[in-house]
């Protein structure tokens, strides 16, 4: 099992940051997953009743990833947080896109909590995964072009193994290589705030009820969390 390592660098330019990683092993992605449907068509509806909307840019869980963002160089309203690109597209169309079970678990708590969130495919991440501060010499395929490599900038915080990056811009897209579709059967999901200290009990909210989702659907699920204090977990 990959261990996942918060680089000494990105532990002091964040103190309060802490991850959750669920883990989930044994997936059954071809099958109904009703109470996933459930928790977007539940989104959905209170949207269009006017008695929830998403948390844009001027809520401070999205303030921080703005500000996080530009001090490593990124413009964040032009390479948008996850969850505030998820969010708006939600916000505009009245509707989460359908992917998968899976991906549409986690695009459901992520919006719904205001929290960055991604997955990737453990079958095929190549040794340990860092999150760590690019040094310009990697190199990236985005999902959903396979053909497409890109080298992150340095400086840039990025989730990486060892044969590449798997995030660009902290949590702003998902490689293609770690995609997760619905024949994955063994996914790491990650769910992050910046604000600990504020979000952290949301966070752990967020990662369980993203356990609760997973869990009729997998062998084994399980949840461990990464922080400056506690920079490395084995998943």
């Amino acid at each position: 099992m990959p261990a996942f390592r918060l680089s000494p660098t990105v532990a002091d330019a964040f103190p309060d940051a802490l991850i959750a990683l669920v883990t989930a092993t044994g997936l059954r992605g071809r099958e109904p997953w009703p109470r996933t449907t459930a928790a977007l068509e539940e989104l959905e509806q209170q949207l269009a009743d006017g008695i929830w909307r998403p948390a844009d840019e001027t809520d401070p869980r999205i303030e921080a990833w703005h500000t996080a963002y530009r001090s490593f160089g990124t413009n964040p309203r032009r390479i948008r947080p996850s969850v505030d690109a998820l969010g708006r597209r939600l916000a505009k169309k009245g509707a989460l896109p359908r992917i998968n079970p899976a991906v549409d678990s986690y695009n459901a708590v992520s919006v719904r909590h205001g929290l960055p969130a991604g997955a990737f495919d453990l079958d095929h991440v190549t040794g340990d995964v860092d999150i760590r501060h690019a040094d310009g010499t990697e190199s990236f395929t985005p999902l959903g072009e396979p053909d497409a490599v890109e080298n992150p900038k340095a400086g840039e915080i990025i989730y990486a193994d060892t044969t590449g990056v798997l995030t660009r811009h902290w949590n702003h897209r998902d490689a293609h290589r770690t995609r997760v579709t619905e024949d994955s059967t063994h996914v790491v999901f990650v769910l992050e705030t910046l604000q600990a200290a504020r979000d952290g009990d949301l966070l752990e909210v967020a990662a369980h009820e993203l356990q609760g989702l997973l869990a009729p659907h997998a062998e084994q699920t399980a949840v461990h969390f990464v922080s400056p204090a506690q920079p490395q977990v084995t998943t």
